[in-house]
């Protein structure tokens, strides 16, 4: 049996209405700085609601809202600038992984020097040490696809740059999961964020990394979204589907924690670093099938369990992946609706390979430059 470790440090509520919890956690005291994106958290209610909870345990709050969907490292710079000079006691990200992983790096930010890609191993980063921990962080997703919430990673760009980052300095301290922040979630993003989650929680199962306590969170949540992914795609309001896909997406932060993604995140980095327009989770769905084709030899087990999960009786992975893809309405994503040429291959496997070549280390053997290239344009 492996050898493993296992720290989680983060206090972590879940369920339907959960989001009550703020009015009675520690924080510190003083001004809270929530970090969100876009208008759908203002225009649902989330923010305030927030804010009010917050307030009633005496803190005040300001708000950043400039987070973009593909989070950058001039906003962290923007919004580790507002950290400081409001004199910031703890920050919150509310909204997807960009908003939480935004307010993970900024938290580091506002308590040590320098700047955010000083502390990148990788492309260009500085590969510097974080030397003092960071302000408290509260994560609140309202999105089931990149389980920050659970793990002390961030994913942030620069340029054509897209590269994960953090430590052990990097976990919330609080997160809330509450599914009823999640309902108005469209059918489309809905599959995209689910389809994240489960390629965090498959890779992490196919990696090398892979160990006794990684496994058991990673087929469960597997199993999770075999059972309710569609379900939440096709009505939104269904909330045992909400939960159920939800918490799949916890336990999948919980095995990026304890064992890696693999090769496959670190292609579709690179192509969102080219194409700031393609979802994550699309980018995932559309390399899917030409990756893990090139795993069911080398890795015939740990896939055959994988489509158990899922609920394939045969255990023919590749199968059930099609299923699953049908079921949620993404089997036709091609990367040729992003723009992406079958001349760009080259470029984008040399910028995978440059900016996240850890994560091809932890396939369960080594893919060529060749191959990679290989993957991206049958997926065009």
């Amino acid at each position: 049996m492996k050898n493993f470790g296992f720290y989680m440090p983060t206090r972590l509520f879940f369920g339907a209405g959960s989001v009550k919890r703020l009015a009675k956690v520690r924080l510190p005291q003083g001004t809270g700085l929530i970090i969100t994106g876009g208008t759908s958290t203002t225009r649902l209610g989330y923010v305030a609601k927030v804010a009010d909870t917050l307030a009633e345990a005496g803190h005040p709050t300001v708000v950043y809202n400039k987070v973009q969907p593909n989070p950058t490292i001039e906003g962290v710079r923007e919004c580790a600038a507002l950290c400081r000079e409001q004199n910031i006691a703890f920050v919150v990200g509310l909204g997807g992984g960009s908003s939480i992983d935004t307010a993970k790096a900024v938290a580091i930010m506002a308590t040590n020097d320098g700047d955010w890609w000083d502390y990148i191993h990788g492309g260009t980063g500085g590969g510097k040490r974080m030397v003092n921990a960071g302000l408290p962080i509260v994560a609140i997703p309202t999105t089931a696809g990149t389980g920050t919430e659970a793990d002390p990673f961030t994913v942030i760009t620069n340029g054509e740059e897209k590269i994960g980052g953090g430590g052990e300095k990097c976990f919330p301290t609080i997160s809330i999961v509450d599914p009823d922040f999640m309902m108005t979630v469209p059918p489309h993003l809905t599959a995209y964020q689910g389809f994240d989650a489960f390629f965090h929680a498959a890779e992490g199962y196919l990696a090398k990394t892979a160990n006794p306590m990684s496994d058991m969170f990673a087929l469960q949540a597997i199993a999770l979204i075999g059972k309710s992914l569609a379900a939440a795609v096709k009505d939104g309001s269904n909330a045992d589907a909400r939960a159920d896909v939800a918490l799949a997406n916890t336990l999948a932060g919980f095995v990026e924690t304890l064992s890696s993604c693999s090769g496959e995140h670190a292609i579709e980095h690179a192509l969102s670093a080219f194409h700031p327009d393609l979802p994550h989770g699309a980018g995932l769905i559309m390399l899917s099938k030409a990756y893990w084709s090139r795993f069911k030899d080398t890795s015939a087990d740990r896939l055959q369990a994988i489509a158990h999960a899922l609920g394939r009786a045969d255990g023919d992975f590749l199968a059930a992946l099609a299923e699953l893809q049908q079921a949620c309405g993404v089997d036709k994503l091609r990367l040729s609706d992003y723009g992406v040429k079958p001349e760009d291959a080259g470029e984008l496997a040399d910028n995978a390979a440059s900016t996240m070549g850890a994560l091809f280390r932890v396939d369960p053997r080594t893919l060529s430059r060749e191959e990679i290239m290989d993957i991206i344009t049958e997926s065009i």
